[in-house]
C-alpha cells in the first residue's frame, strides 16, 4: 500500500531535492503553505504529515489530523516548538524530528553576519549606496584576529562558527553547561560572566525550551557586555529579551545586533512586507534600526546541504517506523 505524506512548506527550488531524495517511493504531495488552521484539510486522504517551523500543529490542528486517520507528525528541523507534544501524545500520534543537520549551514551564517557588523559592512555599503563616499569614524574596524569572539551553546553549530572564526586567529571563548573536549582545541572554555565582558562579538546558539529560558538573554546579559559589542542570534527570539536589545542598540551599550530569528515568525516569515509595516511591532522597531541591526529571513538552514539532509533523515524516520514501529528520532512530550 503507497504511504502518502503531505509536506508543508516546500519552497519551488526545494521541489525537486524532495523527488530526488524519495528512495521509498512515498506518495508526496507538497505543499507550498505552511499548515495553519485555515487549510488543515489538505492534509485529508494522507497517512502523514511533514512540517517545518512555522507550521501550526497545536492541539486544534493535531486534533484534526487525528479525525483524518494522521497518525504521524513528522518535522524535518530539529526544533520542535510548532508540534503540541503533550495533544499529540493523547492522540496517540508519532512525532519525530532531525535532530542534526549541516551544522556549517547556520555556523557559517553567523559567522558572516557577526563579520559584517564588525567590519561594518553593510553601512559602508549603504552609504555609498546613497551617495555618501565619505570614511566616516564610524566605518573605523578591528581586524579578526584582534577579536574576542564568544559562543553561548556549543552544540554541533556552536562549534561550527567557532571553527571559523578559530581560523581566521581569532581568540574565541565559549559557555555551555556540557563543554565538549574536541573544542577545547580551538576555543576556551569559561564562565558566563568572563564571556560577556570579554567578547567584542557574543553569538547565541542555545536551544529554546519553552517555559524555561524565555527570554534569559534580557537586559543584565546585555549590561554586562562590553560595550559597542555585537550581538548574534541564529538559534530563536525566545531566548532573548528583543526590547532590551532595541534599547541597548539605541543606547550604544550594543554596537549592533544581528539575528536570523525575530518573534511571532510565522506573522512575517515568508511573507513580503514592501514598504509596509508587519504585524509584529517589535520587528518593525529593529527594521527601523537597520544597519544597525541586520534581520535575515531565517534562513541558516537555507542551503542544499542542509535541505538534503533535512529530507533524507526525515524518510528515514517514516522507513524505521513503518518497518519497525519505532525511531530514534521520536520526541516524547
Amino acid at each position: 500500500m503507497t504511504f502518502k505524506i503531505a509536506v508543508y512548506g516546500v519552497r519551488s527550488n526545494e521541489v525537486a531535492y524532495f523527488n530526488d531524495l524519495n528512495k521509498y517511493d512515498y506518495t508526496l504531495t507538497l505543499i507550498s503553505e505552511n499548515l495553519t488552521h485555515e487549510n488543515v484539510e489538505t492534509a485529508k486522504g494522507h497517512d502523514a504529515v511533514l512540517l517545518r517551523a512555522n507550521n501550526v500543529a497545536d492541539k486544534q490542528n493535531l486534533d484534526i489530523l487525528n479525525s483524518y486517520g494522521i497518525k504521524y507528525v513528522f518535522s524535518r528541523t530539529v526544533g520542535i516548538g510548532h508540534v503540541d507534544l503533550s495533544a499529540a501524545a493523547a492522540n496517540n500520534q508519532i512525532v519525530a524530528n532531525v535532530p542534526g543537520y549541516s551544522p556549517r549551514a547556520v555556523g557559517e551564517l553567523a559567522f558572516i553576519l557577526g563579520a559584517t557588523q564588525l567590519r561594518h559592512v553593510v553601512q559602508a555599503a549603504d552609504n555609498t549606496y546613497k551617495g555618501d563616499f565619505v570614511v566616516a569614524p564610524e566605518l573605523f574596524a578591528t581586524e579578526i584576529h584582534d577579536v574576542t569572539v564568544g559562543i553561548f551553546g556549543t552544540g554541533s553549530l556552536g562549534r561550527a562558527e567557532a571553527k571559523l572564526w578559530h581560523a581566521l586567529g581569532a581568540n574565541v571563548i565559549a559557555y555551555d553547561v556540557y563543554e565538549n573536549e574536541e573544542a577545547k582545541e580551538y576555543l576556551t572554555y569559561t564562565s558566563e560572566n568572563e564571556v560577556l565582558s570579554q567578547a567584542d562579538l557574543v553569538s547565541l546558539h542555545v536551544p529554546h525550551i519553552p517555559g524555561k529560558n524565555d527570554q534569559y538573554f534580557n537586559v543584565d546579559y546585555i549590561n554586562q557586555m562590553k560595550k559597542g559589542a555585537i550581538l548574534v542570534n541564529t538559534a530563536r527570539a525566545e531566548i532573548t529579551d528583543e526590547n532590551a536589545i532595541i534599547a541597548a542598540v539605541k543606547s550604544g551599550q550594543l554596537g549592533g545586533f544581528a539575528t536570523d530569528v525575530v518573534s511571532d515568525e510565522r506573522m512575517v516569515i515568508g511573507k513580503d512586507f514592501s514598504g509596509k509595516s508587519t504585524p509584529v511591532p517589535v520587528v518593525d522597531e529593529m527594521r527601523a534600526l537597520y544597519p544597525k541591526v541586520l534581520i535575515t529571513p531565517h534562513i541558516g538552514s537555507y542551503t542544499g546541504e542542509a535541505l538534503t539532509d533535512m529530507i533524507s533523515i526525515s524518510f528515514d524516520n517514516f522507513h524505521d517506523v513503518l518497518e519497525s514501529g519505532n525511531s530514534k528520532n521520536i520526541v516524547k512530550s
